[in-house]
């Protein structure tokens, strides 16, 4: 994902890398500044802004530029930062971006001295070198849980007057909060920056409203806080100064971006502060929103209007000794307002503790009452903070209060139960292990009410807290030492004050779907969202059965209703690409270039945006699950799920880490270099501070000049870099998969070409050559789908969205290819763009790409393969941009090759007539093996629709034909080199 960031990147701001000239740095701050006009008065301001940045002694961030798009609340963040070492000698640059504790780090990328660092994402159980590059952005499985900010840190060594970029991409899904959602930015570079920019593109389905920029939060004890948790602002808060604010009904576009001179303005230690934006969407009451695309839905469910549930709630406060002054002080006016806030059908009582627990009306909870409320303040009052803490027992009473109400008369049948617990410390009397505490508190709740737990301080087992509250379906919230606990603590009880359905179950047609996350409940309060996503498994299904049920202040209820696929994925494209289509608009902004790259890049992932929620929130739900496991067993399961999709979306999560190699810097400051092969005859290779790239003429572009064009790669020294300016003919077999995709299979020594369909569904990855422990070779291949043209028989199409091609021999490398770009892992990685004509020789695998038209990979001189690019300007409803698969050269290929096509590669065929009947026509069966296929003449286009070729179909999705069934010819994943079970190619 970030690959395609990165080329884009490389391909709009070229001057970000390599070694830079004597020259450039006599006034390199006066540059910095020409960029802004500092035509004001006094010119005092300029002067002190030049000194500070004389004064620098670290490298000079010459541009900070972030670029977030949230689509349907899934918010996919891009940070580019570009840093100048001014000196001669080498010098440490250190990027550090604050991200919200939700997110996941989805990519990594240094570019120093014209080489690309690439990180990489391992299981955290997986030993890594000491001298590789760490990045941690979780807990590491034993650590407390999530704080309320990360911070993302990576040093690194800068040689002398050179420039290092930073990438970091991040992901998170925004959760609604008393009625909104809240995206966060933190701007902390540290220094004033030369070049700042922020932008965010708000995109979707329904339309966006409240929307509301908050001025600059410095406070960092609230930056992460939402909704109540925030410092109050004023009625009308005023936005940042140079913020821009486009909201067109569903795509809101806002920027921001202050010179130099008023960012010192602001400040002159770089601090600026959180940029908030607020906003909610407009919904309907009924069954939610749910948005399909590419074999993935997600399911936005946020009822309103709906009678308040009442509540039985018990407070357990912490008065331990660590209570006393400010802590305890806060804790007591949250309380008061929050007994102002309790309604007249609630039940509550109160219990402090230390190493004694006091229960303020004992056995029994009291209606919500002037006078009950009345006296429960003065008990309030009189708290005085005194000896250990002593959670086991303050959990138990409170517990037992709940469960004895809960089993008298007096309940109510449809009322929400809930404990607040807010400690500051750990347990210090009584039982002390966390996992007797946590057995205790399950025994005592007995799954009849949760448990909401608040952490105050800096002392605080929050992992204790956070398993309280997950194995009794409650919520954990972490308060900062320095921070507002009094607003925070009334605004984590807000959002929790009312509840308005219990025992949700949501549900969807069993055979439609698969792998679904959390779809049980507890509760829903007023103002949040329950979202759900899920992986189709019958993509041809016109509808899908949804199926809510639950409980509210007087009644059950149940809303069903049958969601149209097709209109669903076509009102989901449609929404996805009026965000790209704001990006794109967005990024003509003046600037480097880079805001165009961040916007293209973020563009080209937020079109898979649904299944990447699914992947986000499935990891969420495994980490979850993990600290609610009750075995070992059950544990390791859950540890396992959680680990396989951190990797293969890419996630720094608790369960991985993020490595990534760092640059070798010599005495002298300059870079190692890394090792070439020399150029044969004739051929350009660009050096390690330069960017192959074309001109408007087509002549290489020299390292100073101007390109006339975007570049194409960065050669980081892998190898050989030639450039095919004109298109080439290409002549390979007609084995290939194409189009919808039809195979197409060619047996030379039997003088017969053969034809079939397969039907497969989006999201599925078939397995097309399989010669793994032969030559080393894999080839798979992933459908996407659309819809069939008007008139078809078909209900829906597939195409091939991209192709990886493996290769384990003599090294591991590999080649991903879609319409769009080229990834080459090689002996470093590459990202190639589409739209160029290059030639890249890596070692085992070379490639060969003439630009929107096709790409050649050849392996070991004697396996080629040409991948076709089917790209459409302005594409109809039923058209896809996809690739089309063609065996050029097979001779490199075992006899033990498998896979769709591979199987055929060696075999012979025969065709045989069969005698007409009396009332049919002769028939013809193809020989294959030791099996007997009907088939049936038919033409097929090819190469394009360049060409024809008549082929003998079979039908039935190749029954017969191929070795055992389609099913076996799906992959777990892109990379996935599993060797055909039934047939030759085995263990």
């Amino acid at each position: 994902m970030l690959l395609l960031l990165l080329t884009l990147l490389i391909c709009t701001s070229p001057r970000v890398l390599g070694r830079l000239e004597e020259s450039q740095f006599a006034d390199d701050i006066d540059s910095d500044l020409a960029d802004f006009d500092l035509g004001i008065a006094p010119r005092r301001v300029p002067r002190q802004v030049k000194t500070i940045l004389a004064k620098e002694t670290k490298p000079h961030i010459q541009e900070l530029s972030i670029k977030t798009t949230i689509i349907s609340r899934y918010a996919f963040t891009a940070v580019y930062c570009a840093m100048l070492n001014r000196h001669s000698a080498a010098a440490e640059g250190v990027f550090q971006f604050q991200i919200p504790a939700g997110a996941y780090v989805s990519n990594f990328t240094m570019i120093i001295g014209g080489r690309v660092y690439q990180s990489e994402v391992i299981p955290k159980e997986k030993r890594v070198k000491q001298d590789n590059g760490k990045a941690k952005n979780k807990d590491s499985g034993a650590a407390s849980p999530e704080p309320e900010v990360e911070v993302f840190r990576m040093a690194a060594s800068i040689p002398g007057r050179n420039r290092a970029v930073f990438l970091l991409t991040y992901e998170q899904l925004l959760q609604r909060r008393l009625g909104r959602y809240e995206h966060v930015t933190s701007l902390r570079p540290l220094q004033l920056v030369s070049r700042l920019s922020l932008d965010v593109t708000i995109a979707d389905h329904s339309p966006i409203t409240d929307l509301q920029v908050l001025p600059l939060r410095s406070n960092r004890s609230t930056n992460t806080a939402t909704g109540p948790n925030a410092p109050k602002t004023p009625a009308k808060p005023e936005p940042p100064i140079t913020t821009v604010i486009k909201n067109e009904k569903n795509v809101c576009k806002i920027t921001f971006g202050p010179n130099i001179v008023q960012q010192a303005k602001i400040t002159t230690n770089g601090i600026l502060g959180d940029f908030v934006i607020r906003y909610d969407v407009q919904r309907d009451m009924g069954i939610g929103d749910i948005q399909v695309l590419n074999g993935h839905f997600v399911h936005y469910f946020a009822p309103k209007d709906l009678p308040v549930v009442p509540k039985n709630v018990v407070f357990v406060i912490d008065t331990s000794a660590s209570m006393v002054g400010t802590k305890i002080r806060q804790t007591k006016d949250a309380l008061f307002t929050i007994l102002r806030d309790l309604r007249p059908g609630d039940r509550f009582n109160l219990v402090s503790f230390s190493n004694r627990i006091k229960v303020w009306q004992p056995n029994r909870l009291v209606p919500v009452t002037p006078l009950n409320v009345r006296d429960a303040k003065k008990f309030i009052y009189m708290l005085v903070p005194t000896g250990g803490t002593n959670i086991d027992d303050a959990i138990q009473t409170g517990s037992s209060l709940l469960r004895d109400y809960l089993s008298s008369p007096d309940a109510s049948p449809n009322s929400v139960s809930l404990i607040i617990f807010l400690t500051d410390g750990r347990p210090t009397v009584g039982v002390t292990q966390s996992n007797s505490i946590l057995g205790n508190t399950r025994s005592a709740v007995q799954e009849k009410f949760c448990i909401f737990t608040i952490g105050l301080g800096n002392d605080v087992d929050y992992r204790l807290l956070e398993r309280m509250a997950l194995e009794n379906c409650g919520m954990m919230r972490r308060i900062h030492e320095e921070a507002d606990a009094s607003a925070m603590l009334k605004g984590f009880y807000d959002e929790i004050g009312t509840p308005l359905l219990s025992d949700i179950r949501i549900n969807y047609t069993e055979d439609s779907v698969q792998y679904v996350t959390q779809h049980l409940f507890t509760n829903y309060f007023n103002g949040s969202e329950i979202v759900i996503a899920g992986k189709l498994t019958n993509n041809s299904a016109e509808s899908l059965h949804v199926q809510v049920t639950a409980s509210n202040s007087d009644r059950s209820i149940v809303l069903e209703t049958d969601v149209p696929l097709r209109h669903r994925q076509l009102e989901t494209e449609k929404h996805v690409k009026a965000a790209t289509a704001a990006m794109a608009a967005g990024a003509k902004t003046p600037g480097s270039g880079v805001a165009q790259g961040l916007g293209d890049a973020l563009g080209s992932i937020a079109e898979d945006f649904v299944e990447r929620v699914w992947g986000f929130l499935s990891v969420k739900d495994g980490l979850r699950s993990r600290l609610r496991s009750q075995t070992s067993k059950e544990r390791e399961e859950h540890i396992q799920q959680a680990t396989n999709l951190s990797l293969t979306y890419h996630f720094l999560t608790p369960l991985t880490n993020l490595v990534v190699e760092k640059p070798e810097v010599l005495a002298d400051g300059t870079m190692a270099t890394a090792p070439t092969i020399p150029p044969s005859a004739g051929e350009a290779v660009s050096t390690a501070n330069e960017l192959p790239g074309d001109t408007e003429d087509g002549k290489p572009q020299k390292p100073n000049e101007k390109p006339g064009s975007q570049t194409s790669s960065l050669s980081n020294k892998i190898g050989k870099v030639e450039r095919r300016p004109a298109k080439k003919s290409i002549t390979v077999s007609k084995t290939s998969a194409d189009g919808d995709p039809h195979f197409v299979v060619e047996f030379p020594l039997s003088k017969l070409t053969v034809c079939f369909n397969i039907n497969g569904e989006p999201g599925h990855i078939l397995g097309l050559v399989s010669d793994h422990k032969y030559s080393g070779v894999t080839v798979n291949g992933k459908l996407i789908g659309a819809p069939a043209p008007p008139g078809s028989h078909k209900q829906q199409r597939t195409y091939f969205s991209t192709i990886t091609i493996v290769v384990d021999q003599p090294r591991r490398a590999y080649i991903e290819v879609t319409p769009k770009k080229v990834i080459l892992d090689g002996r470093d990685r590459m990202v190639l763009p589409c739209h160029s004509t290059v030639a890249v020789d890596s070692g085992a695998l070379s490639v060969s790409i003439v630009g929107k038209s096709n790409v050649t990979v050849t392996v070991g001189g004697n396996i080629v393969f040409v991948i076709l690019l089917h790209q459409y300007k302005n594409p109809a409803p039923y058209q896809r941009d996809h690739l089309g698969f063609y065996i050029a050269d097979s001779k490199g290929l075992s006899h033990n090759c498998h896979g769709l096509l591979g199987q055929f590669l060696y075999e012979e065929v025969g065709l045989a007539e069969l005698p007409a009947q009396a009332d049919t026509k002769p028939s013809s069966i193809l020989k294959v093996k030791d099996r007997s296929v009907p088939v049936v003449q038919k033409s097929r286009r090819i190469y394009s629709g360049t060409q024809s070729v008549d082929c003998w179909f079979a039908r039935n999705n190749a029954a017969k034909l191929i070795d055992g069934q389609y099913e076996d010819y799906l992959m777990s994943h892109m990379f996935d080199t599993g060797d055909w079970p039934h047939g030759t190619n085995r263990v």
